[in-house]
């Protein structure tokens, strides 16, 4: 079984349908996923941007917040991705928190996965050939 480290951008898809639901339900079937602990954190706020947004509502995103708590999903300690996240970050000229991820990525000797395509396009574009090589997007995952 393949392990990955998934953004937010795909545990959300678990739980609010959007565009690549059913390739993330597929990936969460196949897969061993894992994630930094500050997944629940960006989980939390895209939900409640949800809401603002109007797209769902207080009770939907608070069902919602719940299934992925109940998700068989490891999340990880955030301490020891300190310095490589902000290496990564500093890198590529790419917020820190999805350097996380990627720190946490190759720390566990897997990939990232994430819905963020720009994203995968400027990693796979890094002089840095070890982060380049760290992210796929979803359906490069679901492929594999």
């Amino acid at each position: 079984m393949t392990t990955f480290v998934i953004a937010a951008s795909i545990a959300i898809k678990w739980v609010v349908e959007e565009d690549g639901t059913s390739e993330a339900l597929a990936l969460r079937q196949k897969s061993k996923l894992i994630a930094p602990e500050l997944l629940v954190g960006e989980c939390a706020n895209i939900l409640w941007k949800k809401v603002q947004r109007g797209e769902l509502t207080k009770d939907e995103a608070l069902l919602a917040a719940r299934l992925l708590q109940a998700a068989e999903l490891e999340l990880l300690p955030m301490r020891s991705l300190f310095e490589a996240a902000t290496r990564m970050s500093i890198e590529i000229d790419h917020p820190a928190y999805d350097c996380v991820y990627l720190a946490l990525a190759a720390e566990s000797q897997c990939r990232f996965v994430t819905a963020d395509e720009r994203l995968v396009r400027k990693l796979h574009q890094s002089r840095n050939r070890a982060i380049g090589t760290l992210a796929v997007t979803l359906i490069e995952a679901v492929k594999t």
